[in-house]
């Protein structure tokens, strides 16, 4: 039950629309019917309001790390490490598809940030310098994103998580997956830069 009960209490936390329920609050209407159409920080950005894709970005990526933490909070030992992994899937799956919103969510990047934080911090480090260090040299968010999954993954068994590898790997390929008309786009070289219309 505990696996079950950590990838619930993922889902659960994960599935809160912060993009959508700040831009509506901020009176900047539904975030969904502009640019990408996701949920997340990237399309909040074309919004015009940094301060709410920043708010987004911080928020999205709590939603993944609290659960992780809470379920190693819960269990312990093994069971506690086969908790957190679930409650890890559950976070990612619950932004990419939120039941509140018909399962259209966004596209986990964010969220799968704050997960490899709550399994190990050298995961999210890795994470987290892949992801700027990309995004920074090439200003291409998707591309930025992948790549920091991927990383995530290979970081998992090099520095001491190996149990964790399986779910960061299935997430990298939900991500991918999710990602597929960036991908289109990045081979054609149509992929825009962050402050484009739509990535």
């Amino acid at each position: 039950m505990e696996p079950f009960t950590a990838a619930v209490l993922g889902y659960l936390s994960g599935s809160i629309p912060f993009g959508l329920l700040l831009t509506m609050a901020a009176g900047k209407g539904d975030v969904r019917k502009q640019g990408s159409g996701n949920i997340g920080a990237t399309n909040v950005l074309r919004t015009g309001s940094k301060g709410l894709a920043a708010a987004t970005l911080l928020l999205d990526l709590a939603k993944g790390l609290m659960p992780v933490i809470a379920a190693g909070a819960l269990w312990q030992g093994e069971t506690g490490e086969v908790a957190k992994a679930f409650a890890a899937g559950g976070a990612v799956l619950g932004h990419c598809f939120p039941v509140w919103l018909g399962f259209k969510g966004g596209k986990g990047v964010a969220t799968n940030a704050g997960v490899s934080f709550g399994l190990g911090w050298p995961i999210g480090l890795a994470y987290a310098l892949v992801w700027l260090s990309v995004l920074g040299i090439f200003r291409i968010s998707s591309l930025a994103g992948m790549s920091a999954v991927v990383a995530a993954a290979a970081a998992a068994p090099l520095f001491g998580y190996p149990e964790y590898f399986p779910v960061l790997a299935a997430v990298a390929a939900l991500i991918f997956w999710l990602h597929r008309e960036n991908i289109a786009r990045l081979m054609k070289g149509d992929e825009p830069k962050v402050g484009g219309k739509k990535a």
